[in-house]
This record gives structure tokens, C-alpha cells and sequence, in this order.
């Protein structure tokens, strides 16, 4: 080894190293524990140490493969999450090479015998270029030699989180060049902590300084986990000009620091500024003559970067804290809200109302869709990722084989599609067990989907006259009602009669697939993956780990709910829109004819308003072809995406891309399509394998693919344009490969056939 590169460097020792071996948040406190400040002890565990343990471990080509699958720029934050977490896996799997392991069990004992925090220090961290506040991990009240090796992993892992790609992705900075350094120092406890910034980064223009302080660790501030006292500083005169006191368990009455330790941290605040050359944003323990300096960097917010989404992908991965409080939102105030909303409007009459209420109705629901859809971006988004949350602590309690092993954990889960993919099944179920009320579906499908659009379940009403015709009936009422009150696009599935029947009869064709699901699903049974979870963390830990377990769940379950949901609001809203333009087609106004765009609506309802307009002309979404116009002639032999479902299948393709293509698909094809949303999961059953052009582990249709068994490739940006109908194509779940036309051996035997060997 280098002598000029070591492995580990003392923190004292740090200001004279290039902030290349040691990275950023290191150089930063070495430089300022040598002017003087207090910082807490410890070391660095450089950027050697990382290069040399990829090397040992061959994670280089690891991460080079999973980075090299896609362009990261192509790769949606889905897809990013899925690379993040192999990748993460393979870190946690491998051993630090022993020379490295125990330089850095060494170094700790030196510094301590107590607990250690573990940190970050990639290189740029804490730059006034680049920040990465936040998106790197930190492992505070570390004990033990095994437990300080898992945590510098896990800061090594966390180079590649999904966080930190996306945002290398929106600075263009290449991820293969990034390296880390480790930060290990002494834990300080003190009974006060907090953040100070030179400058408000609320109000870059005023000249004033903040501080906040909570009771206890830093850790309990950075985290959200306690609301802290603050304090704003006038800077020329150190006068505070206000001070708010935190909301916690009892109402504030005094500040948590006295005017002196207040004093010290304005000092601290001017010390660093000056070090540095810019306004800092510090973290800080103690009061007084004990103040410990934690942290050090410039205020990332003094020159805002319209591209930095910084925040935004943080709010994707929300602590522990705040999944609690969103699960406790969600589930007990907005999901019940937002499915009584569904309800009242899909109750209301709006055949017998005037022009003027059909308008205020259609406005009524526009708004509420924007609401909603702005809730499901705030709140539902960042909730989703309790069961990605769930996840990563698997694999970081557990080490499994298969970073996906964790899925059998959220099986079982009683969603709104799970509903009613089984009622769909159990009709075509009722269908294959009686010919005669079968046959006759058959004959009145056609009739029904000629009907007006709200009508044709009145015209199956003969299949009472059958036995058994009564009860299948009633249920498919049930079916549209509850399930089908959807929109895909701007289209209800619910007056979709020639997509839904010919689906149902196809599946009553097709045979039940519950031995295929009862195989696959015996690979990941849920009881089983639980205990290996509670056995791992132990029984310190098993409270913890079953809210974890609790909020997972839940999520895993809501993050389904809430699509079709909100999909119904939309549905309502597009059953007002489409009424105002029957009434508006009958008068005799409309100029024009088409699918309905968002854009028409302002217009359908100034023209039920205002009935003194002669005719009107809509701007409707014109049927659009696929994203590409142009096809290559040659199609390519592979296509190369994720494997997200194992298996292999061939079939012919059938594209779907919308509601209207739904019932072209027959029994053993090849579902090709954007991706499989929520609204339209009853289609898998049907398909031999699925091909999507979304991709991630956790998306909707590989999901569905795995429980049912059926092979499923994501993540093949061009899958709409390369492939067409009747392409006959194998789809290999385990590697990721979609090969277009026949078997290599098919081939053979052709070539063989024809004599030209």
C-alpha cells in the first residue's frame, strides 16, 4: 500500500491530506479542528480504503453492470430505486478485506470505547458547488467491531443510493467517478444540540443568522424527530430578534440556551464564516465552553439552482418519523376521504340537473381531481416508499441471497385490485362451469357493446332467464360498479363493454391459474420471510421491526388503493364531462368529434353556461400513433431490459395501448405495453408473460407477473416501437432479454430442414 495514500487517517492528522483521500466533510472539520475549534475526535477511512475494498470484492463490475443495464438518464426514479438496492445488497454482502478491517477496528479503539458515528464524506460533500446534504447515510451510536464495519458498508452503499444518483443525474456528474471516504469520531452527549446558518436560507436577502436547538443529539433535529427552539440573529449586532419556542411534549415557556451559550453559537457561526470564506451551516452540541463543533458547510439554498430537485428526492424516501405520521394521514384521514368523495359523486343524478348544475358539477370534480392528484404528490408519492423503506431494512437486518426476497413480506395484502382481479376470476370461473350461461354472454356481448355507453349492462338482462344467470348478473353490476369506475386515459373503463367482456370470456376460456399461482407463491412464503426478518434484528429490536412491518404493509397496500382511487374521481369527472357534450351533441353545437383532452373542459362548461353560442369547437385529444413515427425496418433480434419476473415464456406479442386495445388480448400472449397500471391488472391472468417499457422491481406489473408466476421483463425504453402485433417472442424473466422471433434452435432445424447447413 501507498504510504501516501493509507487506509485510515487520524482527524488531527486530516488538513494536511489532499480532499481527494479523505473527502469532503472530513477535510472541512480537520481544517477547522486545526484553527482551533472543538470537534470530536476520531478518523477517516479514506478513499483508498473504498477503492481498494471495490477492487478485493469485484463490486467495480458489480455496479459497473447494474449502471450499465440503461443510461441513468433514461432510468426513472423507479428503476434508480431497483439499481440502488442491488447494488446496496452487494456492498452488505461483502467482506472488507481483513487488512482494511482491522486498520479500522484499530483506529476506533484508539479513539474510544464507547459508541462512534459513523459518517459520509464523499468527495464534493459539503461543497459549495455540490451539497448531498442529506443523501448520503450516517450511522450515529455505533458499538462493536462487526457493527462498525456493517455501518462503514452501508456509508460505502449509500454513494449509490437512489437519492444521490438522481441528483449526480441532474448535475450531469458522472456516478463512476464518485468515491467515498468515511467519517469515524466519538459520540459527544451533551443535553443540547442543534443547527445554526450563517445566513436565513428562508430570506437570502436579509442579514440576519439562525439557530435551533433541540434537547438531546443533533441526530433528533436533522431527523425531524423533535421540533427545535429557534432563534433569529440579527448578524452586524449578534441581537436576537426573535426566538420561537419548540412544540414538543410541553409547551416552551424558556429557551432551551441562555443568552451565553446563545452568544457561543453565533461565535462558532462567525468563527467558521471567517475560516471559510462563506456563511456556514453548522451543526453544534453542547453550551458554552463545551460547544463541539459536528459539521461544517456552506448554505446550499444562497444561490438557488432551479435544477437542484435536492428536496424533492428526499421527500421520496421520508424517515421513520414522518412514514409514521403519513401512514396515520393516509390511511385514517385522506384514503377515507378521497373513497367517501368517489362515492357521493358516483351517487349524485346528473341526468335530470340543468345546464348550469352539470357545469358546476363538472367543476366541482375538476377541482377535486386537482386536489387530489396534488395530495397523491405530496402525501401518497413519499408514503409509497414505506414498502421500499421496508426493503432496505430487510436486506440490511437479513443479507438475503435475492434482494427482492423481501417482496413475499407484502403478500397477501388486501388491495382494491386484488378485489377485483379475484371477482373477475371467480366470473369467468362461474362462465367455465356453465356452457349454457356462457354461450349466451357470448351471443349478447356483441349487442351489449353496440349499446349506449352506460346502458349495456341493461342489455344482458336476458342471462336472468338462465339458472344461475341471477347471481352472475348482480355480481357484474358489482364488478363496474365498485371496480370498474375507472379511467384510462380519459376513457371509463365502466362503459367499456367491448373491453370487459371479451377480457371475461377470454379468462373463462383459459383455465383457472390458481396451481400456477400456488407454485410461485410457495418460493417466498410471508410467514417464513417474517421470522428470517425477527429472528435477524433480534428480540432488542423486534418492536421496531414490526412497525416497520406494520407501515411496509400498509403502504405496500395504499400505494395500489390510491391510484384507482383517485382514477375514480377522474372517472366521475369524465361521466359529467361526457353528459355536457351529449347535451351539447343533441343541440346540434358540436363541430367536432374525439377522444376528450383535460383542455376541452373549461370550454364544455362555458358552453352549458352560456346556450347563446351558436356551435363550439373542442380542443380533443386526436388519436395519437406510437411516440416514434418512424420504425426501423429490421427489427433488432434482443432486447435487453430488467428481469423482474423469473421465467420463460414465448408467444406472440399483443400490444396494449389503451383501453380500446384490452380486448384484442387472447389467452398466451405476450402483453406488451407502456406499463401495467392499477386499472388494468385483470388483463395479466391472460398473458403467458409481460413486457413493459416502466421500469422497477415494485411497479404494478411485475408485481402481479411474480405472484401469479408469469415472466416479465421491464425497463426497454423503445419495447412500443420496436415490437408489433403477432411478433413471436420469448420473454426470460431471469435475465432481462426479450429475443424477437424464433428459438435459436427453431432455426437450426428450419436451416437443417432446407439442406443449406
Amino acid at each position: 500500500m501507498d504510504p501516501r495514500q493509507p487506509w485510515v487517517v487520524p482527524l488531527s492528522a486530516a488538513a494536511d491530506c489532499p480532499e481527494e483521500l479523505v473527502g469532503g466533510k472530513t477535510a472541512k472539520l480537520a481544517r477547522a479542528r486545526s484553527a482551533g475549534l472543538v470537534v470530536p475526535s476520531g478518523f477517516c477511512v479514506t478513499t483508498r480504503a473504498y477503492k481498494d475494498f471495490l477492487a478485493e470484492s469485484r463490486l467495480s463490475k458489480s455496479v459497473a453492470m447494474e449502471l450499465g443495464r440503461k443510461p441513468l438518464e433514461d432510468m426513472r426514479w423507479e428503476e434508480i430505486w431497483d439499481t440502488a438496492l442491488r447494488i446496496r445488497s452487494e456492498f452488505l454482502r461483502a467482506e472488507i478485506p481483513d487488512g482494511i478491517a482491522s486498520t479500522i477496528c484499530l483506529a476506533v479503539a484508539e479513539i474510544t470505547r464507547g459508541p462512534v458515528a459513523v459518517r459520509s464524506s464523499a468527495l464534493g460533500e459539503d461543497s459549495a458547488g455540490f451539497s448531498f446534504a442529506g443523501l448520503h447515510e450516517s450511522v450515529v451510536g455505533v458499538s462493536g467491531e462487526k457493527a462498525v464495519l456493517e455501518a462503514v458498508r452501508r456509508v460505502w452503499a449509500s454513494l449509490w443510493s437512489d437519492a444521490a444518483l438522481l441528483y449526480r443525474r441532474e448535475l450531469s456528474l458522472d456516478p463512476m467517478q464518485s468515491r467515498m471516504a468515511v467519517l469515524v469520531q466519538e459520540v459527544i452527549v451533551e443535553d443540547r444540540s442543534g443547527v445554526a446558518f450563517g445566513r436565513d436560507p428562508r430570506n437570502l436577502q436579509s442579514d440576519c443568522a439562525i439557530v435551533e436547538a433541540v434537547p438531546g443529539q443533533c441526530a433528533l433535529l436533522v431527523d425531524g424527530a423533535v421540533d427545535p427552539d429557534r432563534w433569529i440573529i440579527r448578524r452586524p449586532t449578534g441581537k436576537v430578534v426573535q426566538w420561537r419556542g419548540g412544540v414538543r411534549d410541553q409547551p416552551a415557556t424558556d429557551p432551551l440556551l441562555e443568552p451565553k451559550d446563545l452568544d457561543n453559537v453565533f461565535g462558532l457561526l462567525t468563527q467558521v464564516e471567517t475560516l471559510f470564506g462563506w456563511p456556514p451551516d453548522v451543526e453544534w452540541t453542547g453550551r458554552s465552553s463545551q460547544l463541539t463543533l459536528l459539521q461544517a458547510r456552506p448554505i446550499s439554498t444562497t444561490e438557488p439552482d432551479q435544477k437542484d430537485n435536492r428536496s424533492w428526492y428526499l421527500s421520496l424516501r421520508p424517515g421513520t418519523r414522518r412514514l409514521r405520521d403519513l401512514a396515520k394521514r393516509v390511511s385514517e384521514d385522506l384514503i377515507p376521504k378521497l373513497e367517501a368523495e368517489g362515492v357521493q359523486f358516483a351517487s349524485e343524478d346528473l341526468t335530470s340537473c340543468s345546464d348550469d348544475a352539470l357545469a358546476d358539477a363538472v367543476e366541482l370534480r375538476l377541482d377535486a381531481l386537482h386536489k387530489w392528484k396534488k395530495i397523491y404528490r405530496d402525501d401518497f408519492i413519499p408514503f409509497a416508499h414505506g414498502v421500499r423503506e421496508l426493503g432496505r431494512y430487510y436486506n440490511d437486518a437479513v443479507h438475503p441471497d435475492d434482494p427482492y426476497e423481501f417482496v413475499g413480506l407484502v403478500k397477501g395484502q388486501d388491495m382494491l385490485a386484488s378485489r377485483r382481479n379475484r371477482l373477475f376470476a371467480q366470473l369467468a370461473g362461474n362462465l367455465r362451469d356453465n356452457p349454457m350461461l356462457k354461450n349466451r354472454l357470448t351471443r349478447l356481448a356483441d349487442r351489449a357493446a353496440s349499446t349506449a355507453q352506460t346502458d349495456w349492462l341493461q342489455a344482458l338482462q336476458p342471462l336472468r332467464e338462465i339458472a344461475g344467470g341471477d347471481e352472475f348478473l348482480d355480481e357484474l353490476q358489482r364488478l363496474a360498479r365498485d371496480f370498474m369506475d375507472i379511467t384510462v386515459g380519459s376513457k371509463r373503463l365502466t362503459d367499456q363493454a367491448e373491453s370487459i367482456l371479451p377480457n371475461l370470456l377470454e379468462l373463462a376460456g383459459s383455465g383457472p391459474s390458481s396451481n400456477r399461482e400456488r407454485e410461485h407463491d410457495e418460493t417466498h412464503d410471508p410467514q417464513e420471510v417474517e421470522a428470517r426478518l425477527l429472528e435477524a434484528v433480534g428480540q432488542g429490536r423486534r418492536d421496531e421491526a414490526i412497525e416497520v412491518l406494520r407501515v411496509g404493509r400498509l403502504s405496500w397496500r395504499l400505494r395500489d388503493d390510491d391510484n384507482l382511487l383517485v382514477s375514480r374521481i377522474e372517472s366521475q369527472l369524465y361521466r359529467a364531462v361526457g353528459l355536457g357534450v351529449e347535451r351539447l351533441r343533441a343541440a346540434g353545437r358540436l363541430l367536432k368529434e374525439g377522444d376528450l383532452s383535460e383542455e376541452a373542459i373549461p370550454v364544455i362548461v362555458d358552453a352549458l353556461r352560456n346556450r347563446s353560442q351558436r356551435t363550439i369547437e373542442l380542443p380533443l385529444r386526436e388519436a395519437s400513433e406510437s411516440k416514434a413515427s418512424v420504425r426501423s425496418s429490421v427489427k433488432p433480434r434482443q432486447l435487453v431490459g430488467q428481469p423482474a419476473a423469473p421465467g420463460i415464456a414465448s408467444g406472440l406479442v399483443r400490444m396494449v395501448k389503451g383501453p380500446d386495445s384490452f380486448a384484442g388480448l387472447r389467452s398466451g400472449q405476450v402483453l406488451v405495453c407502456d406499463a401495467i397500471q392499477p386499472m388494468m391488472t385483470h388483463l395479466v391472468p391472460l398473458a403467458s408473460a409481460v413486457v413493459e417499457r416502466r421500469g422497477g422491481m415494485l411497479i404494478h406489473g411485475a408485481i402481479i407477473a411474480r405472484e401469479l408466476g408469469i415472466p416479465c421483463v421491464n425497463g426497454i425504453v423503445d419495447a412500443m416501437n420496436l415490437l408489433d402485433d403477432a411478433d413471436f417472442v420469448t420473454v426470460d424473466g431471469n435475465l432481462g432479454i426479450v429475443t424477437v422471433g424464433p428459438p435459436e434452435f427453431d432455426i437450426e432445424l428450419e436451416v437443417t430442414s432446407d439442406g443449406k447447413n
